[in-house]
């Protein structure tokens, strides 16, 4: 195979730099030092002689009968001897007592709330309810929510729709300028005379000849016998196949571009 691939070759016209992968920085945790807080947070409390030592209760002060029951909150009771009647008379958090029958009502102040007229303004100027977005997935009228069933478009209202990308627009000017690049080198180089361009004269030929070679393979490689049972058949097989692979390699190499270049 090494007479097929002389040292000279297209493919090693232009120099590769090698591509270091930077090594991706280790994972931290943005809760590392909360973690070392908490758990240095009273680790040696009761290290040396056991558990605190706490005040022991009195025996006086034991569990009593009933002790834990609610009990009725008491009430201060007095009691009016102003009149001729007892009446008892109690805080003031209790409601106040049932008027008499001598006492007479205090006119002109309205109590009841009219909830007719109430009603009829709440609702003359109360503000419409809007009905709810909904959608029903299945026969029974199984109702869902619309607004967070994804079928409504929201990207569409959003400050970057229909804005590139920064990354492809990143990346187009890395194409733009790694060819600009290529252009300047090869123009470089050719001002040096390093490189030769190949005419479409010349292509067409080497093109042509190539061709004329893998046919003249492909016609001895057709005559080969059926049976091949000794080594050096396989190996004549073998090389013809090989050297039709390099062929239609090559074959396709010069078709795929339109400008070649080679060392002087």
């Amino acid at each position: 195979m090494t007479d097929f691939c002389p040292s000279e070759n297209i493919y090693n016209l232009i120099p590769r730099d090698e591509v270091t992968v930077p090594k991706a920085s280790r994972y931290t945790s943005t809760f590392r030092e909360q973690v070392k807080q908490e758990a240095q947070k009273n680790k040696c409390s009761n290290k040396t002689m056991g558990p605190a030592k706490v005040e022991v209760p009195c025996p006086k002060d034991y569990l009593q009968k009933h002790s834990k029951e609610l009990k009725m909150q008491e009430r201060s009771v007095m009691f009016d001897f102003s009149e001729k009647t007892e009446r008892c008379v109690v805080d003031e958090k209790r409601k106040p007592a049932v008027p008499r029958r001598t006492e007479q009502p205090i006119m002109g102040v309205q109590t009841k709330k009219n909830f007719i007229t109430t009603n009829a303004t709440e609702a003359i100027l109360g503000v419409p309810k809007k009905p709810e977005h909904i959608f029903v997935d299945s026969r029974k009228g199984d109702k869902h929510p619309l607004e967070t069933s994804g079928l409504v478009p929201k990207y569409i209202k959003r400050k970057d729709y229909g804005v590139t990308p920064e990354y492809i627009c990143k990346r187009k000017e890395e194409v733009i300028r790694a060819q600009e690049e290529y252009d300047n080198y090869v123009r470089e180089r050719l001002r040096q005379g390093a490189m030769k361009q190949l005419s479409e004269e010349e292509r067409t030929s080497v093109l042509e000849g190539l061709k004329k070679n893998w046919d003249e393979l492909h016609h001895e490689y057709q005559g080969l016998s059926v049976v091949i049972d000794t080594p050096p058949k396989k190996i004549h097989k073998e090389r013809l196949e090989a050297q039709m692979r390099q062929l239609e390699r090559d074959i396709e190499l010069i078709e795929r571009h339109r400008i070649i270049y080679i060392a002087n």
